[in-house]
C-alpha cells in the first residue's frame, strides 16, 4: 500500500496541534465542558490518524506505552484519586484540594486517570481492526 504524502504531511503537522488540544481539553474539564473522556478520545484519535499516514508499527512506537499499559495506569490512577479521601477521614470519591501554585485536587488527578484510560482503550481497538483485517492501515514506511 502507498502512503499518502499529503496524509503524512497533515499528519506530521497536525497530531501535535491535536495532543495539545486534548491537554487543554483535560485541563479545563473539571470547571467547564471538556475532561479526561473527551481529552482521552481526542488524544487516541490523534495516534489513530499517525497509525493511518504512517502504519501501526510507527504508531506503536510514538506511543511508548502499550495501550493494556495506559489502561492499567490510568485506571490505578482513577481509583487511588477516588479512595485517597478515605485514608484522610473523607467520603468516597470527595474532593481534596491542595494549595499549590495552582488550586489542584483529587478531581484533577480522576481526570488524569480516566484520560490515559480512554487513549489506551481508543488504540487498543484500533490496533485490534487493524490486526484482525490487515492492509486497512500501511505497515511501515519502509514499503514505499
Amino acid at each position: 500500500m502507498r502512503f499518502s504524502v499529503i496524509l503524512r504531511t497533515a499528519a506530521r503537522l497536525l497530531v501535535p496541534l491535536i495532543l495539545l488540544f486534548s491537554i487543554f481539553l483535560l485541563l479545563r474539564g473539571h470547571n467547564e465542558t471538556g475532561g479526561g473522556f473527551i481529552g482521552g478520545l481526542v488524544a487516541g484519535i490523534s495516534f489513530s490518524l499517525y497509525a493511518i499516514a504512517y502504519g501501526t508499527a510507527a504508531s506503536r512506537e510514538s506511543l511508548r506505552a502499550t495501550p493494556l499499559r495506559l489502561m492499567a495506569v490510568g485506571l490505578g490512577i482513577a481509583v487511588l484519586s477516588g479512595v485517597l479521601p478515605l485514608f484522610m477521614g473523607g467520603a468516597l470519591l470527595e474532593g481534596l484540594w491542595v494549595k499549590w501554585p495552582l488550586k489542584v485536587g483529587t478531581p484533577v488527578l480522576f481526570d488524569v486517570g480516566v484520560y490515559l484510560l480512554v487513549i489506551g482503550l481508543t488504540l487498543m481497538i484500533v490496533y485490534e481492526l487493524e490486526e484482525h483485517n490487515p492492509g486497512l492501515f500501511p505497515q511501515s514506511a519502509a514499503s514505499e
